[in-house]
């Protein structure tokens, strides 16, 4: 008898227990379920940009050569000097030359009267071939500018093309980039472009496109491409030229909107609304489709705000799981590299709607 009676209350127990993990597993599924989704709206900024990088150049250069051989008489600059076109930077010794030139002038002098007017013409051709003669000993600056070093000495005897130093006009920068042939067809004279120097960090240079030409290339690895010259009209003077850049061309001015899953979108007699998570306030908004999952807000929002689930997923497929707070991310940008389609949201497939 005592043994029935032990083994009723251990199937009691048994019993109790049993319905007690249910009601617990109860609650449990029942507070999930009430669990409330939120979602949370992005602002996303879209460039349409051409990237590029390269080096900056004076917007003028000119390399300082000897255009004959001969010793160094004057050396009138130094580098860091300004100059003027036309001022004589270095003299090379032209005694010879000088000579020929004044026994040319003496002859054409006593040959004036008695001489016909073709040999008058021939002497004069003769007298402009020792004047160029005269002017090769000299080395003169080819435009207003600044020497950017000089290698040269009195006494230093040079040959034909030595190079001595350089000139440069640094009013305004320049650059070459490459550019290829898909994205030449974006281009336009104008365009602003950014500029990000490795040597100077505290912002960034702007600048514009000034052309390309009407020819493409090759390039050793087999891609054609166009060198496209940009300009730089105001630089920060830590910026020289020879300088290393990144950068990007603007196609077209940066974009922002606000952007948040079609699930986070309710309906009231047709007109769209979202829930803040925050004190459930209500909120009316205007929206357009953004692909299959998402919507662009285009009026109502300004990105970062929580909201509430208003329907939802279909249970099928990568739509069954649920969207949180970390349904996107903000800094979306279309380079040349990247599809022609904004944002780069997860779902962007075919047109898509509200729900």
């Amino acid at each position: 008898m005592k043994k029935k009676i032990k083994i009723l209350i251990i199937c009691t127990a048994s019993l109790l227990a049993a319905i007690l993990v249910l009601v617990i597993l109860r609650t449990i599924f029942s507070k999930k379920g009430t669990e409330k989704v939120t979602y949370t709206a992005n602002l996303e900024t879209y460039e349409n940009v051409i990237e590029i990088s390269g080096t900056v150049a004076a917007a003028q250069e000119q390399t300082l050569q000897a255009r004959s051989a001969g010793t160094v008489t004057a050396v009138y600059v130094k580098a860091g000097d300004k100059v003027k076109k036309g001022d004589v930077i270095i003299q090379l010794d032209a005694s010879e030359q000088l000579y020929n030139l004044e026994k040319q002038e003496y002859n054409m002098a006593t040959k004036k009267l008695t001489a016909s007017a073709r040999e008058l013409r021939l002497l004069e051709t003769e007298r402009n071939s020792l004047l160029q003669k005269v002017e090769d000993r000299k080395v003169t600056a080819t435009f207003d500018g600044i020497i950017a070093d000089l290698d040269v000495a009195v006494g230093d005897s040079l040959e034909a093309k030595d190079t001595v130093g350089t000139l440069v006009n640094i009013d305004y920068l320049t650059a070459e980039v490459e550019v290829t042939e898909t994205d030449v067809s974006k281009l336009k004279v104008g365009q602003a472009v950014e500029f990000t120097f490795p040597a100077y960090k505290k912002e960034k240079v702007t600048g514009y496109v000034t052309g390309w030409p009407a020819i493409g290339e090759v390039t050793s690895r087999g891609a054609t491409i166009v060198k496209v010259k940009l300009r730089i009209d105001d630089y920060p003077s830590e910026i020289l030229p020879n300088f290393s850049f990144t950068g990007k061309i603007e196609i077209s001015p940066t974009e922002q909107y606000v952007v948040v899953s079609r699930y986070a979108i309710g309906y009231e007699n047709k007109e769209p609304y979202v829930v803040l998570a925050k004190g459930e306030k209500k909120k009316s908004v205007k929206i357009k489709p953004y692909g299959s999952e998402y919507v662009k807000v285009l009026e109502g929002l300004e990105g970062g705000e929580v909201l509430l689930q208003q329907s939802k997923p279909r249970v099928s497929g990568s739509n069954k799981k649920k969207n949180s707070s970390s349904s996107g991310s903000s800094g979306k940008k279309n380079s040349s590299a990247a599809s022609g389609a904004p944002g780069g949201m997860p779902g962007f497939g075919g047109p898509g709607g509200p729900m």
